[in-house]
């Protein structure tokens, strides 16, 4: 499987609580809902329907996934929401239990198992593995070197200070872009994949 992150970023790198003011105000962080004036349903919502189009399954971490379990199972009957809802999902989680997956069709992950399992999970299966948000997973995906693909929606602003998916530890990373496409609010919803010759 092809391991790929897809982001909400604002142009300091932040990602934390791009849907709303109480969907994660760790750190003192006071701007939740950043995202909601810069989308729009053609570019940055089809972005994400083309990448849940292509995934075989959603890798989140708990905190990303109890949120998306708390708001998706009712929106049932639209064809994204169905897709969400279907799709085979995994939480990385060390204070999850299985009777917590409410969710539809998710599979936990614990959390001090999690990058064996996932690297399994990359090397046995086909299609997409899509990460959507779940910050702390991503950076720890990115910095063991498992990430085939960044979806990064690049958002006209600044933030000031946040959670970020990238790891700060001296690592280089190349990438090559493959795509990108700006939308009339100044998105720039770009692909990146890793670089063929790793230079």
């Amino acid at each position: 499987m092809r391991i790929v992150i897809s982001e909400f970023i604002s142009l300091d790198g932040v990602v934390q609580a791009p849907g709303g003011p109480e969907e994660d105000t760790e750190g003192g962080f006071a701007h939740g809902g950043w995202t909601q004036p810069y989308f729009d349903p053609e570019v940055v919502g089809g972005a994400f329907d083309e990448a849940l189009g292509k995934a075989e399954a959603l890798l989140f971490g708990r905190r990303t996934w109890q949120t998306m379990a708390g708001a998706w199972p009712e929106r049932a009957g639209d064809p994204f929401a169905d897709r969400m809802n279907a799709v085979r999902k995994y939480v990385v989680s060390r204070t999850l239990g299985e009777s917590d997956l409410t969710w539809n069709n998710t599979q936990l992950i614990p959390g001090d198992k999690a990058v064996a399992q996932i690297r399994e999970l990359r090397t046995a299966g086909d299609g997409d593995l899509l990460v959507m948000g779940s910050a702390s997973l991503a950076r720890t995906l990115l910095g063991e070197g498992l990430v085939d693909e960044l979806k990064l929606m690049v958002m006209p602003v600044i933030l000031g200070g946040g959670k970020t998916i990238f790891p700060d530890d001296g690592t280089k990373l190349p990438l090559e872009l493959v795509s990108t496409v700006t939308s009339g609010a100044g998105v720039q919803v770009c692909t990146y994949r890793r670089a063929a010759d790793g230079a």
